[in-house]
């Protein structure tokens, strides 16, 4: 496990961020800063998470959105009618990345787009929000990571739940050391998928764990690192006529730890039932549901204010990406390091392709 700030210091530095109001032209390396506002576009309105991306940009003084492209006309005709979208500049990918000043850029494309959108906006010595997952090919996944680190630029991966504050607190427990050697992880991200979402999604051998559990596999590196082995387990469980691997296992095994990842899409409430259970000799922290985050904590003995035994640590609701936004904010102005470095996110997209049979 990583130095870490703790939770709390990372939430001061977060709200911070985003009270200032903040235009670095491009080309400005990583430990440059400005005052300005942050020139931010976005390519893609596909992804599930694009439009809470754009809405998180838009609603932060930190960056001035340039605008949107968007060349599929079905899509830009949807995202038109969303309040999401009102007023924003529809541009080619070209304009976009021919606009002076422009630092940024979201990828926010469908899966199959991502890494070719991606490789060119770090040619163009851009910063970059990737969302997820990283697309199939790990190998283009590095090319793009080795080109933005060569060009002093940050690739920020889209895992929503980085600065989940049980996460945050998760791994300051960790941090502490007051869990002991970790052991066993378990964990579960399901939800139901329309059947619209599923024909989309069966393009890709991974299915549910690429499209999902993706999202708990990139926390699980963070707890334990890349797994020495990774045994996928895929079905076709639904009646549904369709090709989507829709009830899907990974067991991820470590020198003295197992963890166990599991993703399917016809789980009824299952936003309810997400959870991250990790188990050490001197304790465990189980966080669920992780979309609106509490946490039970079991500890051996006394840590800090947290007793002997098991209690209850409610964190309640939390507004996805505006955290992740700042976050970024903060790093191209050179205030803060990454949290999550190349090495980390290539891992994880190591780890994504083999629990999803696609290596």
């Amino acid at each position: 496990m990583k130095k870490v700030k703790g939770r709390r210091q990372f939430l001061q530095e977060t709200a911070a961020a985003l009270a200032v109001p903040t235009v670095l032209p491009a080309g400005r390396l990583l430990s440059e800063s400005s005052t300005g506002r942050i020139k931010i576009g976005q390519i893609g309105v596909g992804h599930s998470h694009a439009a809470g991306k754009l809405s998180a940009h838009r609603r932060s003084n930190e960056y001035e959105v340039i605008g949107v492209v968007e060349p599929n006309a079905e899509l830009r005709r949807k995202a038109e009618k969303s309040d999401v979208y009102k007023d924003v500049k529809w541009m080619s990918q070209e304009e976009l990345l021919d606009t002076p000043g422009l630092q940024a850029v979201a990828v926010e494309t469908h899966v199959r787009d991502l890494l070719r959108t991606a490789q060119a906006c770090v040619d163009r010595g851009l910063h970059i929000h990737l969302d997820k997952p990283a697309g199939t090919s790990l190998r283009e996944f590095k090319k793009v990571l080795d080109t933005a680190t060569a060009r002093g630029r940050v690739v920020q991966m889209g895992y929503m739940y980085r600065y989940n504050p049980a996460v945050l607190f998760m791994r300051e427990a960790l941090e502490k050391g007051w869990l002991g050697e970790v052991f066993e992880v378990h964990t579960v991200m399901s939800k139901v998928i329309a059947p619209d979402s599923r024909r989309r999604l069966s393009e890709f051998r991974g299915g549910t764990m690429l499209e999902l559990g993706c999202h708990i596999i990139d926390l699980l590196v963070g707890v334990l690192g890349k797994p020495q082995r990774v045994v996928p387990y895929h079905q076709h469980a639904s009646s549904l006529d369709d090709t989507l691997e829709d009830n899907m296992l990974a067991v991820c095994t470590y020198p003295r730890a197992i963890a166990t990842v599991k993703s399917a899409a016809m789980e009824v409430e299952g936003f309810s039932r997400r959870h991250f259970v990790v188990c050490g000799s001197e304790g465990t922290l189980h966080i669920q549901p992780l979309d609106r985050p509490d946490v039970r904590l079991s500890l051996s003995r006394q840590r800090g204010k947290y007793r002997k035994g098991i209690q209850d640590v409610p964190f309640g609701n939390y507004n996805r990406y505006i955290a992740d936004a700042a976050d970024l904010a903060r790093i191209i102005r050179g205030k803060k390091k990454p949290d999550y470095t190349p090495e980390h996110d290539l891992a994880t997209q190591e780890t994504v392709l083999r629990a999803s049979d696609m290596m």
